[in-house]
């Protein structure tokens, strides 16, 4: 049964004696689970009341009251920001209605806090750190819930198998948490103190800054991955990382590389979750609400995985053209080269055309040009052998592969009568015609020194 604000009041006059009411406003809460209502007294002081819906509820809020016990003096000096006083309750039945102490500050939507910009990210996740850092002992003292990261990743699975049985969830979806969970690296986290109800209507802002911090109903030692899942379904990704910076930057643990990833599997996950809170209470509205969710974020998925494969595909083709390109490149590079290659072995200037032997090389017509070739070539050192040797026959012969050069190893030289040194036999020399390039083998034969004119003595 809903209460209206003017009941809440009635009810926090009964819970804290003296309080006597001049406003009151309803206050935004847990729908599903709360009314919720702000008081203001004679004397402008605020007070903010809770009212639970069902059995369960109420116990949440008795929950709180143990949490809010535990957080001594020195523990609250140590946050940045300001915690809630119980200053009364009052039961009725089995529920039991709480009145909070006033609060510096004011909630904000998802909207404003991303629009406010400034600081305030870095607030909010400050804020965050100093939660997950609170020693953990404050939890186990007061027998409070506690998940290793394999104990959490199985209550996970679990409750995916209860969402499953519903027959309400998409294929799409069961498939996409089944797989996530299953990684096993994605969740291997250290666990931490965590708030667990962690949202924009918990967090009050004053001067750009985290004031105060409510809703401490389901503290627990947890992944911290569960207070980042509003943040996800701001759909901000510029919020979320200065957030997620300033969270980093605060804490003093290495950063979780997944923590991201899980929030995002968190916040889609609390849709089967409401589903299941729906089927549970027999509640037609929280059913369709649910149903509906679900199928947007069906939708939403579809169409990630359609633009993610024809990115790959594109991504796909544009390697495989950028291959092509490289070794249509690399094979025209190599053309030019064996091109390069071929013009440098080729000859200079091609002779007539004349009968060539059987290695391809010029025959006798080619043989008769290089001589003259030869010859002139060597006329400065035939002369020089001349003067000393006297006249001297040439004789030029083309060399081919056939036929490779042979020198007289009998022929030696030997001093002419007249002691000069003259040449006693034949000495072959290689020389190559400028025309043509072809080796020829140039047969120098020895000459007799002229003898003297005797019919003149």
């Amino acid at each position: 049964m809903k209460r209206t604000p003017m009941e809440l009041a009635a009810m926090a006059s009964a819970a804290v004696p003296g309080l006597a009411p001049t406003g009151v406003a309803g206050s935004p809460d847990d729908a599903a689970d709360f009314d919720a209502a702000v008081l203001v007294d004679e004397a402008g002081k605020q007070w903010r009341v809770r009212s639970p819906k069902h059995i369960d509820a109420s116990m949440r809020l008795e929950t709180e009251l143990l949490v809010l016990r535990t957080f001594v003096p020195a523990v609250r000096a140590e946050l940045p920001f300001a915690l809630p006083y119980v200053a009364g309750t009052v039961r009725q039945g089995d529920l039991c209605t709480f009145v909070y102490s006033d609060l510096p500050g004011s909630t904000r939507d998802i909207d404003s806090l991303v629009a406010e910009g400034g600081t305030l990210p870095r607030e909010v996740g400050r804020a965050m750190a100093a939660i997950h850092s609170l020693p953990q002992d404050l939890v186990n003292n007061a027998d409070l819930p506690s998940y290793s990261a394999n104990e959490f990743r199985q209550r996970k699975l679990n409750e995916l198998d209860q969402a499953a049985t519903t027959g309400k969830i998409p294929a799409v979806l069961l498939r996409r948490w089944e797989h996530a969970l299953e990684d096993v690296t994605l969740w291997r986290f250290n666990p931490s103190v965590v708030h667990g109800d962690l949202h924009e209507d918990n967090l009050l802002v004053s001067n750009g800054r985290i004031s105060a911090v409510t809703g401490w109903t389901d503290l627990r030692i947890g992944d911290p991955a569960d207070d980042f899942a509003w943040l996800i379904a701001a759909n901000d990704p510029t919020f979320t990382e200065a957030v997620h910076s300033a969270y980093n930057a605060a804490r003093s643990e290495t950063p979780d590389p997944h923590l991201i990833r899980r929030a995002a599997l968190s916040a889609e996950f609390a849709l089967a979750q409401w589903l299941v809170r729906g089927v549970a209470a027999e509640n037609p509205a929280m059913i369709a609400e649910a149903e509906e969710m679900l199928a947007t974020l069906e939708a939403d998925i579809l169409d990630q995985e359609a633009a993610a494969k024809a990115a790959e595909e594109a991504a796909t083709a544009a390697a495989a053209q950028a291959a092509m390109a490289d070794q249509a490149a690399a094979d025209a590079a190599e053309a030019r080269a064996a091109g390069a290659r071929a013009a440098g072995r080729a000859p200079a200037a091609a002779p007539s055309a004349g009968p060539r032997n059987s290695a391809g090389l010029p025959g006798a017509a080619s043989g008769t040009t290089a001589l003259k070739s030869a010859a002139s070539n060597t006329a400065a050192s035939n002369s020089a052998a001349s003067a000393n040797a006297g006249s001297a026959r040439v004789s030029v012969s083309p060399i081919t592969p056939e036929a490779p050069v042979a020198q007289d190893a009998a022929a030696e030289d030997t001093a002419g009568p007249d002691g000069t040194g003259s040449p006693a036999a034949a000495k072959d020399e290689v020389v190559a015609g400028p025309e043509t390039g072809t080796l020829a083998a140039v047969t120098v034969l020895p000459v007799d020194p002229p003898k003297p004119d005797t019919a003149s003595k």
